[in-house]
């Protein structure tokens, strides 16, 4: 089965895999995962508040930025923007790392590539407190810049060349004994990202929370934890959040009755739905879907 969670970015040149997406509280340009929704890539990810204050939070980690900060984060690591303030924006640009390699097996790829990709450094925030941190923001405004511009000769090579000048400055300046994680968060942002992809793919099921706990080898007692410390919310509430949220989208796109949507995401009483969908949209299931038609 597809892993929901694990994103496979769709580029629009796959010839050039780099894209930037801007994201409100209501939309996503292109469309991607958007505000709010947990996930994973193995791109490299570099976001940038243009407008008003987000909280994103990073394998269970909060951090709030405002406009003029960015955050880094790296491939295959849990993420989610879990807030953005009304008449706030951000872009986020992702691309591969083999950009940052020029060609496989290379000195590049091997001296100041894999040793930052395939290591315990997971984020870092970028505000404007020291001079290599402001260096860092003005390629991404000059980046966003580029983006509204995109097509003309020579646009992907200055991209490419902005974007590894943007590395660089990083791994210059950072020490990886200062912005690694211990490796037993490594190790339960992995557990988590098998739990969850295990929700997602049986989410319409009759799922206990054995079964849940089984998908990373873990007791139920540990489960429960792993999910408290890293998404703040236990299993059983993500696997009720999860299955409003793809009702909301077959609200949306099908004819189904509101008893046969409960059943095909995993309710076994309709009542129980209708309940859990007013209280994650503050309206019932028929409200939702009439304001959509």
């Amino acid at each position: 089965m597809v892993n929901k969670l694990h994103e496979i970015n769709l580029y629009p040149d796959t010839s050039f895999p780099y894209a930037m997406y801007t994201v409100t509280s209501l939309n996503c340009i292109p469309k991607g995962r958007g505000f709010n929704e947990l996930h994973w890539h193995e791109e490299l990810q570099f976001t940038l508040v243009t407008e008003g204050k987000i909280f994103i939070q990073v394998n269970g980690v909060t951090h709030e930025l405002k406009a003029g900060h960015a955050i880094f984060i790296n491939k295959g690591v849990l993420h989610v923007s879990t807030q953005v303030d009304k008449n706030s924006e951000y872009v986020s640009f992702n691309f591969p790392e083999k950009l940052l390699a020029f060609y496989s097996d290379s000195h590049m790829e091997k001296n100041y590539v894999i040793p930052y990709t395939n290591s315990l450094f997971l984020s870092l925030v970028i505000r404007p407190e020291t001079e290599w941190q402001n260096t860092m923001l003005e390629i991404l405004w000059r980046l966003k810049d580029k983006f509204k511009v995109k097509g003309y000769w020579g646009w992907e090579y200055e991209v490419s060349t902005m974007t590894v000048q943007l590395w660089l400055t990083m791994i210059t300046n950072i020490s990886m004994a200062s912005v690694e994680s211990p490796k037993h968060i490594k190790q339960q942002q992995e557990r988590i990202q098998l739990m969850i992809s295990y929700i997602h793919q049986n989410y319409f099921s009759n799922l206990s929370l054995q079964e849940i706990a089984d998908a990373a080898h873990l007791s139920v007692s540990e489960c429960t934890r792993s999910f408290k410390k890293t998404l703040h919310t236990t299993p059983y509430d993500y696997l009720i959040k999860y299955r409003i949220k793809k009702s909301a989208e077959l609200l949306s796109s099908t004819e189904y009755t509101i008893t046969e949507l409960a059943s095909k995401v995993g309710f076994n009483h309709v009542n129980h739905f209708i309940q859990s969908f007013k209280k994650q949209y503050n309206k019932t299931p028929k409200e939702y879907r009439s304001l959509k038609d």
